[in-house]
């Protein structure tokens, strides 16, 4: 969005909605900017979600398999979260295959990892993280 769109938007005047958009991020409100990218047109067109259960709950394995999530191109966010699992990850691969190449030897193989439980997204009707 344009300076001059959000500044009609928002009521002010372009130069002090500038200001204003330079103070927060100046601040660190705003942190970013980024690009909507077309997923399938950069050949990592399937999407899932994984549930990853940790088989050890101790700081140390929490740390181990963060380290080796980072280190993955496929994951794309990781979460650490409250319920029966300790991770939520959402992962971009090519196709199904190279997904089934990232669960069974990358995944799987972590020792800390107890289970996996996938969820792969037919579509996305509503997607606001950019």
């Amino acid at each position: 969005m344009s300076n001059i769109d959000l500044a009609e938007k928002v009521g002010l005047s372009p130069s002090a909605c500038l200001r204003r958009v330079q103070d927060l991020e100046r601040t660190g409100v705003i942190r970013g900017y980024r690009a909507v990218l077309d997923r399938a047109k950069l050949g990592a067109g399937f999407v899932a979600y994984i549930g990853v259960g940790l088989s050890d709950h101790s700081k140390a394995s929490q740390e181990a398999f963060e380290r080796s999530i980072s280190r993955s191109s496929h994951v794309r966010e990781c979460h650490n979260i409250t319920g029966t699992i300790e991770y939520l990850l959402r992962v971009e691969c090519i196709d199904i295959a190279d997904y089934k190449h990232f669960h069974t030897e990358i995944l799987g193989v972590l020792p800390q990892v107890n289970s996996i439980t996938s969820y792969v997204v037919m579509g996305s009707p509503k997607d606001e993280r950019a």
